[in-house]
């Protein structure tokens, strides 16, 4: 090590002694030539300054060090020039996160800053404050269409990111104005594509307000937004249109909405459709939203003007703790409260300058949203720097598990997270929050059998925001609670919202795993689930898929008092749900059954007595169960002509076991689903068939059956160690 360097590092050791705060992570920047640039930044407290540090670039003369607001600042001024490399600013901006600076020297130039030390380079940040209303809008659109967002490829590209809006000054917006529908060119709308997030930093949505917001559905012309998946918009207001035109695992949270044209696309022709999608926690102040062409959607508290107007949506719209919501028929399903929910925990800047995380608290029959115009709701508020480990690009379980055992909860930033171990939550109130659907996967290594998150038995966990990959064979992808788990966690349950687990789609080596996610817990709180074994992806499909792509059961239930809200399973191979707990509730269910099975043979139940798997199987040993709203499409496009699926839910003749507002209907396929539950209800060979109610009815039971399950005497010491 040469002498430059070992001063160097003696200088950044100094700082880290004298300094209040440090960001403890160094980012690269990429610049001309592909090379990368290693840089530092520390902030002094006491004195309030910021030295900064970089390594040698260019060929000759000093570095200039110019000094803007934020990233895309209208204005950089002039701090300073030296020829050593590194630069004590003594008078920066007075927030220590409106500080950026420059460092040029010769052609190259690199950006140094506190936020970019700690979110890393997948965080864009945007403050209205020393930006210009389009210079945000015109970033994100140039990502959405240069770095593959927008199209079919977008699908499975590697990026992922989020963009964060600091709260709006003096009046002025992020707006650039327009007018028409989102969809339209003049509306100046920002397009948001895959694995983006927008969030706001304000503490109420009204603290950042947007112009237009669109998603553009990439098949059939723009007219089919059923592949349009993987996007999420938190705390912000949309002031002119909100054109949300998307399908499963879009997440809509936290938004006051002044107007919207529709929930669908004006490209294309009229013939759209779509298969989503969720929203909550959202406030409609002007017109009331049309999901009309969307098969299906779930809406919890969310405010809407009164009308009697049709809002669209042709199988099963479930409208839970909604204000103003449509009439009951029979493809609308309005529940007046939402008997147990603790909304989504979210990044915002405090009054003292300071990232913070607001933590909601847990609310019983609410109805409505959990904000007012300036109060953020009931919660607590968590210091990110002291209280939260922030990952960085390469973090593997072994850093994210160290952080949790240090008691420091987990933000991950828009990124891949590759696993040799699962990630093993094991302590009371652990959070787990993921942005800009920041990917847990298990790739490239072959280590890790038993899965992704290992939630031990505890009050009060939350894991939110994440997708899960399976690029080789598990146990599950998520499983909480240890089997046997039997704590009461009624007074502060454990909480799990918008997670995704995606079973094949990008990997190309044969996976097999048991069940997708397991909640072996009592008093969980699911909202807003997609679990998906993929019936398309970046390899390809047909016959090998059956094959290639192993999962039995998309969620199996075995803890008691289980609550789920919008709960999307798909195309597993056995039964989708299986539901062993008592008194479970399910509000919102959505499914398709397997594509590829290849023959009535290999795709039956019950001892090969009965045709294919039930979607949602409540097994007979259960004596008490509530759902409302569930749909089951036959798509079965992929098989010899000859499969069908006997019933498309599974219940036992009990009195206190309950299922309302059922829905079958086929999409596409020679095949059908022949009843709707317990062999009653009819066939989808003459279309769409509905049951209002099953209660103890008059169908027949399904025979009895042991469900086969892992037991914890099959993990190693490493997870055992841990319950």
């Amino acid at each position: 090590m040469s002498k430059k360097t070992i001063s160097l590092f003696t200088l950044f050791a100094s700082m880290l002694f004298l300094c209040s705060f440090v960001s403890p992570y160094s980012t690269d920047e990429k610049i001309e030539g592909n090379k990368k640039i290693e840089r530092k930044i520390v902030y002094n407290k006491k004195k309030h300054s910021i030295t900064l540090s970089w390594l040698a670039f260019g060929s000759s003369g000093n570095y200039m060090i110019t000094r803007g607001g934020s990233r895309l600042a209208s204005n950089f001024v002039s701090v300073g020039s030296t020829s050593k490399l590194t630069f004590t600013d003594n008078k920066p901006n007075t927030d220590k996160y409106e500080n950026y600076y420059k460092i040029t020297r010769n052609d190259i130039t690199i950006v140094i800053s506190l936020e970019n030390q700690i979110f890393g380079d997948n965080m864009y940040f945007y403050d209205r404050k020393y930006e210009k209303a389009e210079m945000a809008r015109n970033e994100i659109n140039s990502q959405f269409s240069s770095i593959g967002l927008g199209g079919a490829n977008g699908e499975w590209t590697t990026k992922r990111q989020a963009y964060y809006f600091k709260p709006n000054v003096n009046g002025e917006t992020y707006d650039v104005g327009g007018s028409g529908s989102a969809s339209s060119a003049e509306a100046n709308a920002i397009e948001l594509g895959f694995y983006s997030h927008i969030g706001g930093l304000g503490k109420v949505p009204s603290d950042v307000k947007l112009g237009a917001i669109f998603t553009r559905p990439h098949l059939s012309g723009g007219a089919n937004a059923t592949c349009t998946f993987w996007r999420s918009v938190e705390n912000v207001e949309i002031m002119r249109d909100f054109s949300w035109t998307v399908s499963q695992s879009t997440s809509a949270r936290r938004l006051l909405i002044e107007s919207t044209s529709k929930y669908i696309s004006d490209i294309g022709n009229t013939n759209f459709w779509g298969s989503g999608g969720f929203i909550a926690d959202s406030h409609y102040t002007t017109s009331r939203p049309n999901w009309g062409g969307q098969q299906q959607w779930y809406t919890r508290n969310t405010v809407f003007p009164s009308g009697s107007g049709a809002m669209g949506g042709s199988y099963n719209m479930v409208w839970q703790g909604c204000v103003n919501p449509p009439k009951a028929d029979d493809s609308n399903s309005p529940i007046s409260t939402t008997p147990i929910i603790r909304e989504k925990p979210f990044l915002f800047i405090d009054k003292d300058g300071e990232y913070k995380v607001f933590v909601p608290a847990w609310q019983k029959d609410r109805v409505g949203v959990s904000w007012s115009a300036k109060d953020m709701g009931q919660g607590k508020i968590q210091d990110l720097i002291t209280s939260w480990y922030v990952t960085k690009e390469g973090d593997t379980d072994v850093e994210i598990n160290a952080a949790l055992k240090a008691g420091k909860n987990i933000f991950f930033i828009p990124g891949h997270y590759a696993l040799n171990a699962p990630i093993q939550v094991n302590r009371k109130d652990a959070i787990l929050l993921g942005a800009g659907i920041a990917s847990v996967t298990l790739e490239p290594t072959e280590k890790n059998t038993w899965g992704c998150i290992y939630a031990d038995d505890k009050d009060g966990i939350i894991i939110a925001g994440l997708l899960m990959d399976s690029f080789n064979s598990t146990t599950y992808q998520v499983r909480i609670g240890n089997e046997g788990a039997n704590a009461d966690h009624s007074s502060n349950p454990i909480l799990l919202t918008d997670i995704t687990c995606r079973v094949g789609g990008v990997q190309s080596k044969n996976i097999q795993i048991q069940a997708s996610m397991q909640i072996n817990s009592n008093n969980v709180v699911g909202d807003h689930f997609w679990l998906w074994r993929a019936d398309h992806g970046s390899q390809k499909g047909g016959d090998a898929r059956w094959i290639r792509d192993r999962c039995k059961n998309g969620l199996i239930v075995t803890g008691d008092d289980v609550t789920l809200y919008a709960l999307f399973v798909e195309h597993f191979q056995e039964y989708e749900v299986v539901w062993l707990g008592e008194r479970g509730r399910t509000f919102f269910f959505q499914n398709e059954p397997p594509y590829d099975a290849p023959n009535q043979a290999t795709w039956s139940s019950q001892g090969g007595r009965v045709d294919g798997y039930a979607a949602f199987k409540v097994a007979n040993s259960v004596k008490e169960h509530h759902t409302i709203g569930m749909g089951s499409y036959a798509v079965f496009t992929g098989t010899d002509g000859n499969v069908n699926k006997k019933n498309g839910f599974e219940v036992p003749n009990s009195p206190n076991v309950k299922l309302e507002k059922m829905c079958i209907t086929r999409f596409a396929g020679p095949g059908n689903i022949q009843n709707v539950i317990n062999g009653t209800g009819g066939s989808t060979a003459t279309g769409a068939k509905r049951v209002a109610l099953y209660n103890n009815g008059d169908g027949i039971q399904p025979f009895d059956e042991e469900f086969v399950l892992p037991s914890k005497e099959s993990y190693p010491a490493y997870i055992k160690s841990i319950e």
